[in-house]
């Protein structure tokens, strides 16, 4: 079930999967999927093995004030790779820069089921969102790749709040301040 899943949202994203047609390709009826794993949400997380649970993540990051979401996105993605969770997102991580197929899971889980949750709260046409989300996602994953993976000093001995002052700034242009967004 978890491969079928895994193939149908890197070929059709978390929003074109569906239950029916994991369970089909798995050849089990789609109860059973619904039986081990509850929720579509829940199989997602499970076939991208990921290092949180978005459904918990949002809520805290748009508990915030609106000018705040970019120190509350970093300073949440700290919190989520710098807890037990590391481990399996930077497997995750490493995968997806050799790993298209992982790539795209990796993309689905940060920009489908995080980013475009928080940028959605901002009032900007989809096109605007989408190009917003890609931006703040970019710096996340600079920041991850910098801090946990090349390990570059000082950033990866800093505190988690002088990273947050330093990159939240630029997350929050990125979310709600006058850039020039790139387009397709």
């Amino acid at each position: 079930m978890l491969a079928a899943a895994r193939t149908a949202f890197a070929e059709r994203g978390f929003d074109g999967a569906t239950i029916r047609a994991i369970a089909s390709s798995a050849g089990v009826d789609p109860a059973l999927v619904h039986h081990y794993f509850g929720s579509k949400d829940a199989l997602f997380l499970a076939a991208v093995e990921a290092p949180a649970d978005p459904a918990e993540l949002v809520p805290e990051i748009l508990a915030v004030p609106q000018d705040q979401l970019g120190a509350a996105v970093v300073r949440m993605a700290l919190r989520v790779w710098d807890g037990p969770a590391r481990p399996g997102g930077l497997a995750l991580l490493r995968s997806a820069v050799n790993n298209e197929w992982t790539a795209k899971l990796l993309r689905e889980f940060l920009v489908s089921r995080v980013l475009r949750k928080v940028v959605a709260t901002l009032g900007f046409d989809p096109d605007v969102r989408a190009a917003r989300a890609s931006l703040v996602a970019s710096q996340l994953i600079g920041m991850v790749m910098a801090r946990y993976v090349l390990r570059l000093e000082p950033l990866a001995s800093a505190s988690p709040e002088s990273i947050v002052a330093a990159i939240g700034p630029t997350v929050q242009r990125y979310l709600t301040g006058d850039v020039d967004l790139p387009h397709a």
